[in-house]
């Protein structure tokens, strides 16, 4: 070897080890910055695949968000088992429930403007919100004896599950009734799906219980009487255009109908296939508070980002921090929708960790979608975490793993 050889090697030598330390170093960087643990996070990875690979979902996209750097943004398995189509970071897909904190954002907006007290009986705006009936037995469906609401529903009822309204969720012979002549009786348009509820009997009396319900959509309702603008639009104007939501809505557009992905279900043998009834992804009319609306995980991770950052997302403003702290804070007193978890204005809320029996935050706030689509923020951790897939029936197992393997991940 030369002399010039020498000295040549010897630099690319030091060259490669200074690069290799540059990298470690900004490894180490990026994790004390974020504080989260790549190595850990592969726990969570190696979960998502082994349950595509076991066929227990299609696929999946995972966004995760901490101390405001992305740590985690992947896409896994398939959109679409039938043709094997490859799940996209970009795929749009229901989101379901997830449609109830947008709207319940959008309905906030309005509160900032004066429209309304969150102690306004509805039936100040909406006469039909009047004289309602509760059912004295659920179990006895429709034809059950019934009696008036002891007081009035009012806008903080309806915000926060209590109103005494159902879902179509939970069993009973009422519930199966409201889901039959909510979701599988047409429907025109978002007042055509209300004045359906508030003709059914309420499964309790106001304020005494929460209850899963399709509360939202009244909400929605109200949006338009308060904005003149139908719900659609008003979403587009005041939360879509400003977070830059582009794949967001209650249809999609005919040149981004390829990256929709189909909902997915186990047939008799036991085995996740497509679903062979779908949603329309066009053409809808009803624009709901309750579900309705497609999105991505990108989409969402800017709603979410502009929640943890009370109410500000790139240089806008959207609601006031003042308004992002009741709304996410336990609004229900004793009530309860599980151990340890209350609920604000349009979110969960954990309000005892030891109670829950999982790892987080107390103040965590969150919410799912009857598709399997999940996301919480924990203001304490400075985190943001949204797991979307297309599986029903709806498992709250996602639920609860997806945040114990995400909060494992974190290190000091």
């Amino acid at each position: 070897m030369t002399k010039k050889d020498f000295w040549l090697s010897l630099c690319i030598i030091l060259f490669i080890s200074n690069s290799l330390l540059n990298a470690q170093s900004i490894t180490e960087s990026n994790r004390h910055q974020t504080k989260i643990s790549p190595e850990r996070l592969s726990t969570y990875e190696a979960f998502l695949k082994k349950e595509i690979a076991d066929g227990k979902i299609p696929g999946a996209v995972s966004y995760i968000m901490k101390n405001g750097q992305m740590v985690h943004q992947a896409a896994y398995g398939f959109s679409n088992l039938d043709d094997k189509t490859a799940m996209r970071e970009d795929q749009i897909l229901h989101i379901m429930s997830m449609t109830k904190p947008i709207v319940s954002v959008a309905f906030m907006m309005l509160y900032e403007e004066g429209h309304f007290f969150l102690s306004d009986p509805v039936s100040k705006y909406l006469p039909q919100f009047k004289s309602l009936k509760v059912a004295k037995d659920v179990n006895a469906g429709l034809e059950g004896e019934t009696e008036p609401t002891n007081k009035e529903i009012t806008i903080h009822h309806v915000l926060t599950h209590t109103a005494g309204f159902s879902h179509g969720l939970g069993g009973t012979a009422l519930d199966n009734a409201v889901s039959k002549a909510l979701y599988f009786e047409p429907q025109k348009d978002i007042e055509s799906r209300v004045n359906t509820l508030v003709g059914l009997p309420l499964v309790g009396h106001p304020g005494e219980q929460w209850y899963y319900s399709a509360s939202p959509d009244v909400l929605a309702l109200l949006i338009e009487h308060f904005s003149g603008m139908n719900v659609a639009d008003f979403l587009q104007q005041r939360i879509f255009d400003p977070l830059e939501m582009k794949d967001t809505g209650y249809n999609i557009a005919k040149e981004s109908q390829n990256r929709w992905g189909p909902v997915h279900n186990y047939n008799k043998e036991g085995k996740m296939v497509k679903s062979e009834e779908q949603l329309p992804i066009e053409g809808n009319t009803v624009f709901g508070g309750t579900h309705g609306l497609f999105s991505t995980a990108s989409d969402y991770m800017n709603f979410c980002q502009m929640l943890l950052n009370k109410g500000k997302w790139n240089g806008k403003q959207l609601l006031s921090p003042k308004t992002i702290e009741i709304m996410t804070i336990n609004q229900i007193g004793n009530l309860s929708l599980g151990p340890g978890q209350g609920f604000g204005l349009g979110f969960g809320v954990t309000t005892d960790v030891a109670a829950s029996r999982s790892l987080g935050s107390k103040g965590k706030f969150y919410w799912n979608g009857a598709y399997s689509t999940y996301f919480f923020i924990d203001p304490a951790e400075n985190l943001i975490a949204i797991l979307m897939t297309q599986v029903q029936p709806y498992s709250g197992y996602y639920a609860t793993v997806f945040q114990q393997l995400v909060y494992q991940s974190l290190v000091d």
